[in-house]
């Protein structure tokens, strides 16, 4: 099992990780991932996958959240955020794919949710399922479209409340960052008691940034980790392509606009590990918080209440919030690049960053355990 950034003695930041340092410390919080690794007969290398994360248990529709987005950098999609934006509800799971397997996600999605509905349900059905994407066509057969409606719902009855898997697997199988292998992290920080007791996560997809800008900690090792083969060969587009997606997700009672200041916090968690600052990189984020139960289902049919009674955190206290979520979104990044194991494909290999190489140029930055 790999070593994450905590393991290492790695501190980031000021805050107390949860038990598991995981989006999945958020109470009913679940992730699953269905990785898709094959070498096919004509050479051409697959290595893709979906990530799902469920905001809550049970159909996301039937217990809605309040959602906000934020894009950093928009060159990169992502499906169903405009009515996020419009209403600040997340009535869906979020997926983590390829860019070419958006749709097909999308799709699979919505033909899930409606297989799972009782034969009675007489709500007029709608759905906008939230799926995100990041490019991994160096080391996949991007235009092959490998993704299918079946590994959509592997990942779905795979998602589960424990530490998800992370580095190369699920929607990260192929992805890279900092020229190394990237991919899936997570990680998570726990307010104390006195300052509202709630838990931020975040996951990540991280596919973005150049080696040389790599920081850990506020170190700059990336400018020591030049020596390492690097995945990038002359007719590779230069580095620093691709992008980096997020999904925050709280157990505070946060408003909608108030989802959408914590999801801008991204930007700053990514910025500090070295990212941020390619025009070739899809930088998007979602937050989402549970603390107020009992809104409204995602249909017409059951109008119920004409109000619905909230809570929200005031302002006095949403800086701490913002804090661990800069510090979940910088550490994900970095237990992405711990867990991710050297990787080739179609003509191209991503070296996986291992602890060893990290804490001796941690040390040549100065750092001190």
């Amino acid at each position: 099992m790999s070593q994450r950034a905590q393991d290492l003695g790695i501190k980031i930041g000021h805050g107390v990780a949860g038990p598991l340092n995981a989006i999945t410390d958020v109470p009913g919080v679940r992730v699953g991932h269905a990785s898709i690794h094959a070498d096919l007969a004509d050479g051409r290398s697959v290595r893709t996958g979906v990530t799902v994360i469920e905001p809550r248990a049970g159909q996301a529709r039937q217990s809605p959240c309040f959602a906000g987005v934020h894009v950093l950098n928009g060159n990169g999609d992502a499906t169903g955020l405009e009515w996020i934006r419009e209403a600040g509800l997340l009535t869906s799971p979020i997926a983590f794919t390829n860019t070419h397997s958006v749709g097909v996600v999308r799709d699979a999605l919505i033909a899930l949710e409606r297989e799972a509905l009782p034969a009675d349900d007489k709500a007029l059905y709608w759905n906008m399922p939230v799926v995100m994407e990041t490019f991994d066509g160096l080391l996949n057969d991007i235009n092959g479209f490998h993704v299918k409606p079946e590994h959509v719902r592997q990942a779905l009855q795979a998602a589960h409340n424990g530490l998800p898997q992370e580095g190369a697997v699920g929607g990260g199988s192929g992805m890279i960052c900092h020229e190394f292998k990237g991919g899936s992290g997570t990680a998570s920080r726990r307010l104390p008691a006195d300052r509202g007791g709630w838990t931020v996560g975040a996951i990540v997809q991280a596919n973005h940034g150049k080696r040389a800008s790599l920081l850990i900690g506020g170190y700059p090792v990336g400018r020591h980790l030049g020596h390492i083969h690097s995945p990038f060969t002359p007719q590779l587009p230069h580095p620093g392509m691709g992008s980096i997606v997020v999904t925050l997700a709280t157990d505070a009672p946060l408003l909608p606009h108030q989802c959408t200041r914590l999801a801008q916090r991204a930007s700053i968690g990514i910025a500090r590990t070295g990212g941020g600052t390619e025009d070739s990189s899809g930088d998007i984020f979602i937050a989402f918080a549970t603390g107020n139960d009992g809104l409204p289902p995602a249909d017409y049919a059951n109008k119920g209440a004409f109000t619905t009674p909230l809570q929200m955190v005031n302002n006095d206290y949403i800086s701490d919030l913002f804090a661990a979520a800069v510090e979940a979104v910088e550490e994900a990044i970095i237990n992405a690049l711990l867990a991710a194991n050297t990787v080739s494909g179609n003509g191209h290999r991503a070296e996986g960053l291992n602890a060893d190489q990290l804490l001796t140029a941690l040390e040549q930055a100065g750092w001190r355990a």
